[in-house]
């Protein structure tokens, strides 16, 4: 289970606002995320992001299919992301990093920006710790919870 306090994005973020293509020169997730989201959100980087969590609207992550936006992400402390939708490519980025992701258009519609959220992995349930509201999520299947578990696809097949 995870806690945090919410940042909270639209629809069609796409990749190249995420970590600009001008840092990625620098494979280091350090310095990416010092640039993550800048296109977008000038301050997000600026900030301790330990455990908190990203909200977004349909079709996060669209765009390039780098590996750089999940990974620029989760080094700037975000624990997970909700959304209403994923970019299939970057779905796939994330679990293979071991960044958890959940889809809940209903839970991205109501949580707003600054709301403190919690998350049960286990079960799916999202819950707004600042309005009460509870929603579902589908729970990740045991594999998945495993890849996540192990920090990532290649640490879960080395640990096998």
């Amino acid at each position: 289970m995870v806690k945090g306090q919410v940042y909270k994005y639209g629809d069609d973020v796409n990749t190249d606002v995420i970590i600009p293509a001008r840092y990625l020169n620098d494979p280091d997730p350090k310095a990416m995320a010092k640039h993550c989201m800048e296109d977008i959100d000038a301050d997000f980087a600026k900030k301790d992001h330990t455990g908190d969590i990203m909200v977004a609207g349909w079709n996060f992550g669209c765009g390039s299919s780098r590996e750089h936006a999940p990974v620029s992400i989760q080094a700037c402390g975000i624990s997970c992301i909700i959304a209403a939708s994923f970019a299939r490519i970057f779905y796939r980025n994330s679990i293979n990093i071991g960044f958890p992701i959940l889809e809940c258009p209903e839970a991205a519609e109501a949580i707003q920006n600054g709301d403190i959220v919690s998350v049960d992995y286990d079960t799916g349930v999202i819950t707004d710790e600042t309005t009460g509201q509870t929603f579902q999520a589908a729970a990740f299947p045991p594999f998945i919870q495993n890849i996540i578990e192990n920090g990532g696809l290649l640490n879960y097949l080395k640990n096998r």
